[in-house]
């Protein structure tokens, strides 16, 4: 399936979260910090917050978020 990040077009499997797609796409950077420090996943199970972007519009955690056919991914 399609997904959409930032200005790319990725190609996922179904199953796969928008985590393991950014990384599998070698993104490092998911967001930065309120002082400008990178961001990315750290625990994977959604305790941590480090890996939340905007998915469709709304903040969610990519560790814990399934891709959907044509869901749009901003990290910025």
């Amino acid at each position: 399936m399609k997904i959409y990040l930032d200005d790319r077009t990725l190609t996922v499997e179904r199953g796969t979260t928008v985590a393991a797609a950014m990384l599998n796409a070698g993104v490092s950077v998911f967001r930065e910090s309120v002082s400008g420090e990178p961001r990315a996943p750290l625990c994977g199970m959604g305790v941590c917050y480090e890996c939340m972007v905007t998915i469709d519009g709304q903040r969610e955690l990519s560790c814990q978020t399934l891709c959907q056919e044509g869901m749009r991914i901003l990290t910025r």
